[in-house]
């Protein structure tokens, strides 16, 4: 929906930075003037592990330097050329920009925990959504907390765009309905549902994200068309039991990754899409509107693993 700003990948890099700087230390202790060899590789992969990337991303990396150096020495810059390249090829087939033409009104749900950057998120897909020329209706569908509501209310007016919100404690899924229902008859063409975020094992609140999926789809039966899980880029590997569990939940089509602009622990991203194969539509570093970016894999592998773009 937006091309990169200049200087993103300066600023991605700089939120990596506890990632690729402990990554970069690690290497270097284990690869200064050393062999190849078994234990080496063994310790590669405990590094990469620690570093949240997963034992599957991490043993195609041992994999790929066993094959053309093992017993010979290695730079630690050949190791994390090696990862960029690991990770790069991983991502690259998940790397999708967000399309929301086609249906109308296009549907789409906003799953993630507290704190994950969720409501935000959905507040700058709005404004690029009405940079665009297109017509979104937001609708604040925490009705938990007061504040959530609030934050979509202050979002829909940046965006100019309307809001449906209801007291709090009101219904959630009667909430996703009518603004639906509102979206045709003022023929708006984007429906951003914000929901409230679940704690992976509050169950009864699962089951509330299940019903309002089951309302949404009385009124438009192949909707939500998208279903966006939004994930907290400092939380390390709990993201995978996040992913796992919205997926569950929700049927989740594509993943946003946010706060990748301080003490971000970028691997876990590696884990979630090699183990989940969710598409990947954006990542943020920052609270601005245009600090949500398109995801471009190869500059995220190389941010990473403390290489140049």
């Amino acid at each position: 929906m937006s091309e990169k700003k200049p200087g993103f990948f300066s600023r991605l890099a700089a939120g990596l930075k506890k990632t690729s700087s402990k990554l970069s230390e690690s290497v270097s202790a284990v690869f200064t003037k050393r062999k190849l060899d078994s234990a080496a590789l063994e310790e590669l992969e405990e590094i990469l592990i620690a570093a949240d990337l997963g034992a599957s991303a991490a043993l195609r990396v041992t994999e790929r330097l066993a094959k053309d150096r093992f017993d010979k020495e290695v730079t630690d810059e050949e190791v994390r050329e090696a990862l960029a390249d690991v990770i790069a090829e991983t991502l690259t087939p998940l790397e999708k920009p967000l399309d929301l033409k086609g249906d109308n009104p296009r549907v789409v749900l906003f799953v993630g925990v507290n704190g994950s950057g969720k409501t935000t998120t959905l507040g700058k897909i709005a404004v690029k959504l009405k940079r665009d020329r297109r017509d979104p209706i937001l609708v604040a569908g925490d009705t938990f907390r007061a504040a959530a509501i609030e934050q979509v209310s202050v979002w829909a007016d940046r965006a100019k765009s309307p809001v449906v919100k209801r007291d709090i404690g009101s219904d959630a899924a009667g909430l996703a309905f009518d603004a639906i229902e509102q979206a045709q008859n003022d023929n708006r063409d984007v429906v951003l549902i914000d929901t409230a975020g679940r704690l992976q094992n509050k169950s009864e609140l699962m089951e509330e994200l299940r019903k309002v999926v089951r309302v949404i789809r009385k009124k438009v039966p192949d909707a939500p068309h998208e279903v966006l899980l939004v994930l907290d880029g400092t939380v390390g590997s709990n993201a995978v039991s996040q992913a796992e569990a919205f997926l569950e939940a929700a049927d989740v089509t594509g993943l946003i990754m946010t706060k990748l602009d301080g003490t971000a622990k970028g691997g876990a991203l590696v884990q979630v899409a090699d183990k989940f194969q969710i598409p990947i539509h954006y990542i943020g570093i920052g609270e601005g509107e245009d600090d949500l970016q398109p995801f471009d894999a190869r500059a995220f592998a190389r941010a990473i693993a403390g290489l140049e773009e």
